[in-house]
């Protein structure tokens, strides 16, 4: 049986091994994943031990995803230039790095939700890891214009810098919360807000009529963030960061078994859950 895990700390709630025990029966294929707790400053030492015990590939959580791009002896294009990894292959000629925490968003965005990126104005509220890791699979699907607001402007300028050419001419801009001006068709939360149940000091006039608002996070109950949304746009989609999971552990078993799974099964069962 072909051996996969998660590393994390903490690592208890992660929700990886289920999904891709589900993802394995629906594709036929035998493996095992697992978590696995690797101490803070010994991350290093935990996915040499991994890869000694027959381990073929890894999810990376919180905090290592710096730590990977360590780890790892090549980085495919995406995980360079989100500057994180969250999935790593040990492969004969070594440890690859890959980050699919983008491609998931897309997708989900996409796919699950069905709204088109392509000529849209979207704004990513947030300059951090997780806003880092989703620029270019955005800027692939061409919007119209991309938008990085940040508490820092600094920051968010900084990441306008790596890709503004990929965007093309105007595209990629940065600015704070405060300098935010008309409605967007996307808005995506991307800060760490609501992990402490706060909200970006964001103006209710960025949600225009039938625009999607997405927070990477999840839970049983709305964030902040989408009860704000709700409260303050009309027609809004509302959309929480459970179909970027599945759709992110989607792309990295493709990685490892080179067959996709159906994704719309394991989230609907993940979000009853909830």
């Amino acid at each position: 049986m072909d051996r996969y895990c998660v590393f994390g700390n903490p690592i208890a709630h992660s929700k990886s091994p289920e999904i891709h025990a589900a993802f394995a029966a629906q594709t036929g294929q035998d493996i095992s994943y697992e978590k696995r707790l690797a101490p803070v400053d010994g991350f290093a030492a935990a996915v040499q031990a991994f890869i000694a015990e027959g381990g073929l590939g890894a999810n990376v959580t919180v905090p290592f995803k710096l730590d990977a791009v360590k780890v790892a002896q090549a980085l495919t294009i995406r995980a360079r230039a989100a500057g994180a990894v969250n999935t790593l292959h040990f492969t004969e000629d070594g440890i690859v790095g890959d980050n699919t925490d983008g491609a998931g968003l897309v997708t989900d965005i996409v796919s699950n939700a069905g709204v088109t990126i392509t000529g849209k104005r979207v704004l990513l509220l947030g300059a951090g890891g997780a806003a880092r890791g989703v620029v270019l699979p955005i800027l692939e699907h061409r919007p119209a214009q991309l938008v990085i607001a940040n508490r820092t402007v600094a920051t968010a300028e900084a990441l306008v810098e790596q890709f503004a050419a990929l965007g093309g001419e105007g595209v990629v801009s940065a600015c704070g919360f405060s300098a935010l001006e008309g409605a967007f068709d996307i808005v995506i939360n991307a800060t760490s807000a609501s992990l402490s149940a706060e909200l970006p000091p964001i103006s209710p006039s960025i949600f225009g009529p039938g625009s999607l608002a997405l927070d990477m996070m999840y839970g049983a109950s709305p964030t902040v963030f989408l009860q704000f949304a709700d409260r303050h746009g009309a027609q809004l989609k509302l959309r929480d960061g459970l179909g970027m999971l599945v759709e992110q552990a989607a792309e990295a078993f493709s990685l490892w078994r080179g067959v996709r799974p159906d994704t719309a099964e394991v989230l609907q069962a993940l979000r009853a859950k909830l």
